[in-house]
């Protein structure tokens, strides 16, 4: 029987690497893992065009388009990117702004309302530190260059919100510097953090911050899910399971030599003692587990925020977000 050739869009992770370099065989599939530099160039394809079979895709554009029954796409619960998010609020020190809470009021620049980074940051502002999200003002646009942050195909909110566009032809990153915003989140550090004086974080201590927030709540924030086009899942659905193990193997091989201590598998110098941190939170020493069960905590708060957030009208049971995987073993 001939393989079924399929391609698949991601970012470079070392989780991935694997499949990339043709380690991992795939049961009845040859892979071709194309890679980008960022996600929001395959999201925009993959949304706008279906220009991929699979593809990493934005977990919040996902689960909008599921909740608005508009998806062309199924997943599977393999999650390649998860960032904690706290420390990607950045402040004008100039501002007067102390807290969370003095977010309210004040001009704040976002790449996209719809990013899911922004979706997570406002979650956090709500539930832990009180913030009146409706009282923001956000201003849009690319932090690092003049202009829109990519072309993203995204549903319109459910209750629309006052978003100002970013027209100066200057970067959110040189407005948070001069003073023209007050503070800004999202996915990415301004250019301006660390080197313009003003320009600081607004939660310096966002490291104990966000292990506090895994041990109280056991959530560690998902950016991207594995997406299949739905019209190649119903012709072929086994390649969900053929996928799954593949993804699950490839993550193997990527933490055995994140772990070997004869020599540094990344430019850390200090990968070692952050790896004995991993063990004492994480369970099985694993933060980026695959399937539902050891993500429900992190799916359910996502899923309320889309719905407090407008994106999404309902609460979406996260077992409905991914394919069945009868055949599916390890994590």
């Amino acid at each position: 029987m001939s393989l079924l050739s399929l391609t698949y869009a991601s970012c470079r992770y070392d989780r991935i690497e694997p499949l990339r370099m043709g380690e991992v065989p795939v049961e009845g599939i040859d892979l071709n893992v194309v890679v980008f530099p960022s996600g929001r160039q395959i999201f925009d394809r993959m949304v706008g065009g279906e220009e991929f079979d699979a593809s990493e895709l934005s977990a919040s554009e996902f689960i909008s388009l599921m909740g608005n029954d508009k998806t062309r796409f199924v997943a599977i619960p393999v999650f390649p990117s998860r960032v904690f998010r706290h420390g990607y609020i950045f402040i004008n020190t100039r501002a007067g702004i102390r807290t969370p809470k003095d977010l309210e009021g004040r001009r704040v620049g976002v790449p996209l309302y719809t990013q899911t980074a922004s979706i997570w940051l406002r979650g956090h502002l709500m539930h832990q530190f009180g913030v009146d999200i409706d009282a923001i003002h956000w201003v849009q646009g690319a932090v690092e260059s003049g202009g829109a942050h990519g072309s993203p195909h995204v549903l319109p909110l459910l209750r629309p919100v006052p978003i100002e566009q970013n027209r100066s032809g200057r970067s959110l990153g040189e407005l948070l510097a001069d003073g023209k915003i007050d503070a800004y989140l999202g996915s990415r550090k301004p250019p301006s953090f660390g080197v313009h004086p003003d320009v600081a974080r607004l939660l310096p201590n966002h490291h104990a911050l966000e292990r506090e927030l895994f041990e109280r709540d056991k959530i560690f924030p998902i950016m991207h899910l594995v997406a299949i086009r739905r019209a190649l899942y119903e012709r072929h659905p086994w390649i969900a399971n053929s996928l799954y193990a593949a993804f699950v193997e490839a993550k193997r091989i990527a933490r055995a030599r994140l772990r070997y201590a004869g020599s540094l598998a990344a430019m850390l110098p200090w990968l070692q003692d952050e790896i004995e941190e991993i063990d004492e939170v994480f369970p099985g020493g694993d933060p980026f587990p695959y399937g539902v069960e050891p993500n429900r905590p992190t799916l359910e708060a996502l899923v309320r925020y889309m719905v407090e957030q407008r994106f999404i009208p309902k609460a979406i049971p996260v077992e409905r977000l991914f394919v069945p995987l009868p055949g599916a073993t390890g994590m």
